[in-house]
């Protein structure tokens, strides 16, 4: 590896897991491990778990997990690299000179982040000048102030295609660069390909990170007529649109206590300008689980500001079911006095905006406001299809004293009792418990062995030969935590024992550190595993808290991999009744 061991060692040394986690998730302590909720996706039980003891983490609903360098990594959207040098910034450890990463995927990004922030500059620089009067002229008819548009670092793309090409050519950076970045679009005619770019006659939005990196743009065309009246960086080496929001490196210092999810970049600057700083905006997708769950970690509650019609209300739904997979508490702003925020403040002022927010609808509330838009209440036939949606959804309610002032508000409304309302949302209840019920099985069965829904696509062959895989694991697991037991009995241990190609792989790497640096850690395997691999090696680690922690226990493994090996066939896990799926997991 380019980083040194020994430097590794004393990052991981002074970077606790335990305290670099805290940070992102709140985690509670059970015995010698840590909860919370995870951070790599959505839920509602916590399966996130930080294992003091051997400085790793681990998910079992996702099966994210290694060490606190691939914790970084993973939810700062880090390369290896830049996730060494933040936990070192962190702790103050000097990060040596001499580590040779600088002319790899390193230096690819910091280019990038370089190239964005120039771009930026040179937006904003032209929106100033006699180049941009255009773009200013919108902005300020939009009624932004100059200390918003500095704020936010808006911009202009002046016409023509050459414009950000030539300033960038001229700063250091090929078109291949800036093609990479999407700073520059690709054209083939006749064999030859130019370059051109990506925005033009357009005001710009730059898209910054919580670290203030540059890693995008939005672009909103002028000229009337224009094929897409957004266009926006697509996907890069720095930059998913689905992992990011607009502006919440502002919002998520705010002290509302909450965040407000807008549609556009434009209402979200509006709204800030009005003193609501806790806006923040989605980029040119439906609200994704990746950002619910980064959302999760800055607040408890959101309020969703879609546009009062069909597209925003059908935007809402579809959030609304995302958010149902997380903790978060949901509210609908009813936008009533105009068609979205930046016109209702501008019309009626941030007061009437701030009177819509505190009269916003809960995620229940809502969903009976839509059941009843959907059904003519004043016929008998509309009243009753109104009523079973309504019972559809006090169903999924799951305090009963909710449920009661529901059904209450209901029968007042429509003059049915509130017996029969709350009677029917019983039997679709226990309906739908049933179905959880089902499904809370079928999930424990699929994670019933540590790890398995991480290690299943990494090492195929463990649900055919599950007994082998168990005592592999174990022995794994045992040398990880006592490199001295692999010391002792590594005599009578071989690749060629394993029954499992990948588990074989993985002892081949963990003798190979502990025969170099006596002991093992998952950034040793950081040029040798992919990420998905990694996870399934740290799967591993989790079953260190429940060994016997002795060579015997070590040599009673090898002895089964001696017996496996032996036999003709194995069950098919599959084909196996769950009394005796059950039995393979208890201890031999």
């Amino acid at each position: 590896m380019a980083f040194s061991e020994n430097f590794l060692s004393e990052l991981r040394a002074r970077a606790d897991m335990e305290s670099v986690a805290s940070s992102y998730v709140t985690l509670k302590r059970r015995g010698r491990i840590l909860t919370g909720l995870c951070p790599f996706h959505n839920e509602k039980t916590p399966s996130f778990t930080v294992y003091p003891e051997t400085q790793s983490y681990y998910c079992f609903g996702c099966g994210n997990g290694g060490d606190v360098i691939t914790f970084i990594k993973n939810i700062e959207n880090l390369d290896y690299t830049e996730a060494v040098r933040l936990l070192a910034d962190r702790v103050g450890l000097a990060v040596p000179q001499d580590s040779g990463y600088d002319a790899g995927l390193y230096e690819k990004r910091r280019r990038m982040f370089e190239a964005n922030r120039l771009a930026a500059r040179y937006f904003h620089n032209t929106l100033y000048s006699p180049a941009g009067e255009a773009g200013l002229t919108y902005f300020h008819e939009r009624g932004l102030t100059d200390k918003t548009i500095r704020k936010f670092g808006l911009g202009f793309a002046p016409p023509g295609w050459e414009n950000l090409r030539r300033y960038l050519n001229h700063e250091g950076f090929s078109d291949r660069e800036l093609y990479e970045a999407n700073l520059l679009r690709m054209r083939e005619r006749g064999g030859s390909k130019s370059y051109y770019d990506a925005f033009s006659e357009r005001v710009m939005f730059p898209i910054i990170d919580l670290r203030g990196n540059v890693l995008a743009f939005s672009g909103r065309a002028l000229v009337s007529g224009a094929p897409r009246k957004y266009v926006n960086t697509s996907d890069t080496l720095i930059y998913k649109k689905g992992e990011n929001l607009f502006a919440l490196n502002f919002a998520r210092k705010s002290k509302a206590g909450n965040l407000i999810l807008c549609e556009g970049n434009m209402d979200v600057v509006a709204l800030h300008q009005a003193g609501f700083d806790n806006a923040v905006a989605g980029l040119g997708t439906a609200l994704t689980e990746q950002q619910a769950s980064l959302l999760s970690r800055y607040t408890s509650e959101v309020l969703l500001c879609y546009d009062n019609d069909e597209a925003g209300q059908k935007a809402v739904r579809r959030a609304l079911s995302v958010f149902e997979k997380t903790t978060i508490h949901v509210k609908v702003i009813r936008m009533q006095g105009g068609k979205d925020p930046d016109e209702i403040i501008k019309t009626h002022g941030p007061e009437r905006f701030r009177a819509l927010l505190n009269d916003a609808a809960n995620d229940v509330e809502y969903r009976i406001l839509q059941a009843r838009s959907a059904h003519d209440v004043s016929t008998s036939d509309g009243k009753a299809s109104f009523l079973e949606d309504a019972c559809q959804v006090l169903a999924d309610v799951a305090s009963p004293v909710e449920r009661d002032i529901y059904a209450a508000r209901l029968a007042d409304e429509t003059s049915v009792s509130k017996d029969a309302i709350l009677s029917r949302t019983k039997t679709i209840r226990s309906g739908n418990v049933k179905r959880k019920t089902q499904n809370r099985l079928r999930d424990i069965r699929e994670l019933s062995a540590p790890a398995q829904k991480a290690v299943d696509t990494v090492n195929p062959e463990r649900a055919k030969h599950l007994r082998a895989a168990k005592a592999e694991e174990t022995l794994l697991a045992s040398f990880m935590h006592n490199p001295e037991f692999f010391s002792q009995i590594k005599e009578e241990v071989k690749t060629e024992n394993f029954v499992t190609a990948f588990n074989a792989r993985v002892f081949d790497a963990v003798a190979g550190c502990i025969s170099q640096h006596g002991h093992f850690s998952l950034s040793m395997l950081e040029d040798s595993f992919t990420a998905e691999e990694k996870s399934a090696v740290a799967a591993i680690q989790t079953l260190i808290p429940n060994l016997a922690d002795t060579p015997e226990e070590c040599r009673d493994c090898i002895r089964v991999l001696a017996q496996e090996k032996a036999k003709s066939g194995l069950e098919d896990p599959a084909a196996l009744s769950d009394a005796d799926f059950l039995k393979l997991f208890r201890p031999n």
